[in-house]
């Protein structure tokens, strides 16, 4: 008797589901504590813990195994993984979860995939129960529409293809047969007992490929500016196609999991969409990343005014307040440290400062929060949009690093505007503004932004990293 077959001894059914429901409290526990930043680190490593208890009841719980090739997987996993958290720069987090949101989708098709590939090979296909191959079918579609709407997703977000929407005459009409053509191919193969003329895997195949062209077809007329709730809709894609593979194979911790994530997806997707003043409709299928054809109607006029850093130095001496705010700018420019920095020399000399942080800057969920934690910004400073507009007049500076879209004034000011309505970070409104950026090009929307041409408001030229730490050499000497 092998080591193996000994240990699966052990591994009676009522111990099994006990393993899966510590894993899910471990689970559960971990996004619990990934609310805030101060216990994030520990709820992620609660959660590591929970994955590795479930992966290896999976595994001791089944029968006919080759336990090679699944120690052949955990070990290149984990050296993607780690080479991964260790090489991947903080600017490039958005595109690796876009991947990974993806690749949890094509795991779920596969899953799906192998599943009736067993019914085939055990000729088992007409006997096996309707509700299970439209449980097959529907894994096999959220999986594959996230599978190929992330990649088009980092696409997007890594400079592969334009960011901007790609559209074309007639997409609605596309869009609506391709979903047909899958509803068709669905239904004939899960009540092929009606349609068996039809051979079931031919359906499987056409119903695989179509869903692979849905998640291409409904993501590619997404502007860029839209991405972080793109990128948090599919990892919602993807925890519901988790949770639809968990069905498939009657695997009670990924129904769980699955569940867990879809919904935290879903959740964090109509937050970001209140935060936008949309609905998730509208950014699918009418983003503000298509901004060309009213560019003309809502572009901002008049003169910026450049400052020097010298100056921008003895207006923030002088300061007793200051708000900064960042944006994807910062984190391309990799400034974070030297904001912190500037930071703490503006708090020895006496000034408050805090961060604005609106719950779309960046080009992912958190990523301005993951930014500044990863520099030590305490999370105290850290403050939501709706917490810094009340008072935000009686702020002295306002410093702007690298935002753009949010805040732009345009969003109350100019309903021709495409993101008129939308909730900002209300910076024009302070005593002062300093923007630092590289020229005036407009952001990742590509909408202008008035704020540049306001009388309180004056244009730091230059690589946001190189600017900051001018600025924090002016405070030592």
């Amino acid at each position: 008797m092998d080591f193996m077959t000994l240990v699966r001894g052990f591994m009676t059914k009522p111990l099994e589901n006990t393993l899966y429901i510590v894993s899910a409290v471990f689970f559960i526990l971990g996004l619990k504590m990934l609310g805030k930043a101060s216990t994030a680190k520990k709820g992620n490593f609660l959660s590591a813990i929970g994955m590795l208890i479930a992966t290896v009841t999976a595994v001791v719980a089944m029968l006919n195994i080759n336990i090679i090739w699944v120690l052949v997987g955990i070990i290149l996993g984990s050296f993607v993984g780690v080479i991964s958290a260790k090489k991947v720069a903080m600017t490039s987090m958005p595109e690796m979860v876009a991947l990974f949101n993806g690749l949890g989708g094509a795991a779920s098709l596969l899953v799906a995939w192998a599943e009736y590939q067993m019914y085939v090979s055990q000729n088992s296909v007409y006997s096996t129960p309707v509700a299970k191959l439209a449980i097959v079918i529907v894994t096999i579609l959220i999986g594959a529409v996230t599978f190929t709407g992330s990649l088009v997703a980092w696409a997007k977000l890594s400079g592969k293809i334009i960011s901007k929407p790609i559209k074309y005459a007639g997409q609605g009409i596309v869009n609506t047969i391709l979903i047909l053509a899958f509803v068709a191919a669905a239904v004939a193969f899960s009540g092929k007992y009606y349609f068996g003329a039809i051979h079931s895997y031919e359906l499987f195949g056409i119903a695989t490929v179509l869903s692979l062209i849905i998640g291409i077809t409904y993501v590619i007329p997404i502007g860029g500016g839209d991405m972080p709730v793109v990128i948090s809709l599919l990892n919602a894609f993807s925890g519901m196609a988790a949770c639809a593979a968990g069905f498939v194979i009657s695997n009670t911790v990924l129904i769980v999991t699955g569940a867990l994530v879809g919904s935290s997806g879903i959740i964090l997707t109509n937050i970001m969409c209140r935060a936008m003043n949309r609905s998730i409709t509208n950014v699918l299928f009418s983003g503000f990343g298509n901004a060309g054809a009213k560019k003309a109607s809502g572009a901002a006029h008049g003169e910026a005014k450049p400052i020097s850093v010298d100056d921008a130095y003895l207006m923030l001496e002088s300061a007793g307040s200051v708000l900064i705010v960042p944006g994807y700018g910062m984190a391309v420019a990799q400034a974070q440290h030297a904001v912190q920095e500037l930071a703490a020399q503006l708090e020895e000399n006496g000034t408050e400062v805090n961060f604005a942080i609106h719950p779309v800057a960046g080009r992912m969920p958190g990523h301005m929060n993951v930014l500044l934690a990863e520099a030590n910004v305490p999370y105290e400073q850290l403050k939501e949009m709706d917490d810094v507009n009340p008072t935000i007049e009686n702020v002295d500076v306002c410093v702007v690093i690298g935002a753009n879209d949010v805040i732009n004034p345009a969003a109350r000011e100019d309903k021709s505007s495409p993101i008129y309505g939308m909730p900002v970070i209300n910076v024009d409104k302070a005593k002062n503004v300093i923007v630092l950026k590289r020229s005036m090009n407009t952001g990742f929307a590509g909408i202008e932004n008035p704020l540049f041409f306001k009388e309180n408001t004056r244009m730091l030229f230059g690589d946001a990293k190189q600017t900051v730490q001018d600025l924090v050499a002016q405070f030592k000497d």
